[in-house]
This record gives structure tokens, sequence and C-alpha cells, in this order.
């Protein structure tokens, strides 16, 4: 996984850019090389109507580039890849790298990885 530009991140869409990994096909609940940014929109907007709170727990080095350990956190209330809503917390953790221009103040490049994802689709 490459860092990606905010012009890179906007064309892919936040969640397969959030959810990018490298788990072997066999293995992903989401796989975001088979999403479009209207796909993943619908997908996860249908199942957490409610969207995500994002919470920044640690902040692990400083600008100019900088390293976040970000959890997202949802309430599963509608259908996702087939499984029935169950109206339960899901978390996401991850780590999040970026790279802030000091000039203009804005993130140029960031780096997501999802370290651990917490699904109760399965349930």
């Amino acid at each position: 996984m490459k860092p990606l530009t905010r012009k890179e991140w906007t064309a892919i869409g936040g969640y397969n850019a959030f959810l990018a990994t490298k788990l072997p096909p066999e293995h992903r609940i989401y796989d975001p090389n088979k999403e479009t940014v209207d796909s993943s929109m619908s997908m996860f907007l249908t199942a957490f109507p409610r969207g995500f709170a994002i919470e920044v727990l640690d902040v692990y080095s400083g600008p100019p580039k900088g390293c976040l350990q970000v959890p997202a956190l949802g309430y599963m209330e509608g259908p996702f890849k087939g499984h029935p809503p169950h109206g339960q917390r899901v978390e996401f953790f991850g780590v999040r790298i970026f790279h802030v221009s000091w000039v203009a103040w804005y993130i140029i490049s960031t780096h997501c990885r999802v370290a651990q994802s917490i699904f109760n689709f399965c349930s």
C-alpha cells in the first residue's frame, strides 16, 4: 500500500482508502479493490446510516509527518454484504500516517492501514 494524495484518495473513495488491506481476497469481508466510490458509499450508508464517529486516540509523531491511532465506531442498522443488521456497535481500528504541508496547512498525502477490524456480521 502506498501513500495517497488528496486527489487519489478522492478518486478511490474514503471507505476504500481506509479499508485497503493486504489480506488474501478469500479472507476479506469487504474488498476495496472490487468496489467503486459510489458502491462503497451506498453500501456503508445503508449499513451504517448514522455514519461513523472517529476519534484520535494517540499521536505518535508530529508534523510535517505524523502518525495517529484512529478508531471508527458505528452501529450496523442495515444489511451489509448479505448479512442482516444487528444494531450493535462495530469498531474499526487503524493507524494513519500523514504528511502536512507547512505552507498551506493541509494534508498532501496520507497512508492509512487498518490494523484490526472487528466485524460482528457473521454472528
